[in-house]
């Protein structure tokens, strides 16, 4: 009697019962039938297949193939197979915060360029033909395309949107090309863009007294670079109000921003003080206006801040160039959890 109380385990209640089965017992599989507990797939124990690093089935001690448990193919032997990894939500919140401040750079741009087109009532009737030539229609173009172009990016990213994604990384690839085949034929043909700047001054200088934005341009250009006119200071004849055959005192005068000091007591701004400048000779004129034209100037310009010009070329075709790869990276990262969910081989 105390040797049957011996070989009795106490039974607690987080203990399992006794699992031991006999040919009587009614949870014995029929015949193609899984035991309970078991998985469907066959028994865990030593038909459980062996792995290789790369997720190759090398085999198993029991030569029945029914007993083999799938295991699905592993990414990486460093990486877990489910979830995004630390450097993949690194990498998405970069593409999404990048793209989230252009998108608000470009929605700034296009916000500022549709003011100045209310402002000036350019959606008027009488003014909506000329609306073309507006500059403020290039602000309202840039911030579009630019808030297009990042939103999509920004989207796609916080969405893990693959179709956004490609478009904006071949967006992105465009922009590069381009911005790179303008740089070479802006250095290829110099000649040619000075001709078309000179072109473009000397209309935006017949067109001074008739268009405000034109006549803004101007008037910061010619005060930045203390410059008049394109080659010199003559150059305002184009303009039928300060052409010298012109009636009216504005006549073979030039614009007050050419004038050497437009303040008068250094205090009133006097628009007055080109009247007639163009009639005076070189030696004259010397201490009224400046003398050199606005396209050596900015030529001067450009080479004296060339360095700086370049650095800043660099930086941002680099960070185009690493937010492509950031997007690009992303991407196939997206893609592969995809076909993991699936279970379709990478």
């Amino acid at each position: 009697m105390s040797g049957f109380w011996a070989s009795r385990r106490p039974f607690w209640p987080w203990s399992r019962g006794d699992a031991t089965q006999n040919e009587s017992s009614p949870l014995i599989p029929k015949e193609g039938q899984a035991a309970v507990g078991e998985p469907p797939y066959g028994p865990v124990g030593d038909a459980e297949p062996r792995y290789d690093d790369n997720g190759e089935n090398q085999g198993s001690s029991q030569s029945d193939p029914k007993t083999f448990r799938p295991r699905p193919r592993r990414r990486h032997r460093h990486q877990r197979t489910t979830g995004y990894s630390f450097g993949d939500h690194c990498l998405k919140l970069l593409v999404f915060s990048s793209n989230l401040l252009f998108s608000v750079l470009g929605m700034a741009v296009l916000c500022l360029g549709l003011w100045g087109l209310i402002t000036k009532e350019s959606f008027a009737q009488e003014r909506i033909g000329s609306i073309g030539t507006d500059p403020m229609l290039a602000f309202v173009t840039l911030g579009s395309l630019l808030g297009a172009l990042c939103l999509s990016g920004c989207v796609g990213a916080l969405r893990e949107n693959g179709c956004l994604l490609r478009c904006f990384s071949a967006a992105v690839l465009a922009l590069i090309a381009a911005q790179v085949l303008a740089a070479i034929a802006a250095f290829s043909l110099q000649g040619e863009v000075g001709g078309y700047l000179r072109s473009g001054l000397l209309v935006a200088m017949a067109r001074y007294q008739d268009d405000l934005d034109l006549r803004f341009i101007v008037d910061e250009i010619q005060t930045g670079l203390e410059c008049c006119g394109a080659d010199d200071y003559r150059d305002w004849e184009v303009n039928i109000y300060y052409n010298c055959s012109a009636p009216g005192v504005l006549a073979c005068g030039v614009p007050a921003t050419c004038c050497v000091a437009p303040l008068e007591n250094g205090t009133v701004w006097n628009s007055q003080c080109g009247v007639g400048a163009q009639a005076l000779d070189v030696f004259s004129a010397q201490s009224v206006v400046f003398l050199g034209g606005c396209l050596g100037a900015t030529a001067r310009w450009v080479e004296r801040h060339s360095a700086a010009i370049g650095v800043a070329g660099v930086v941002v075709l680099g960070v185009q160039i690493l937010t492509l790869s950031a997007a690009a990276r992303l991407l196939d990262t997206i893609q592969w959890h995809k076909a993991y969910s699936r279970g379709l081989p990478r």
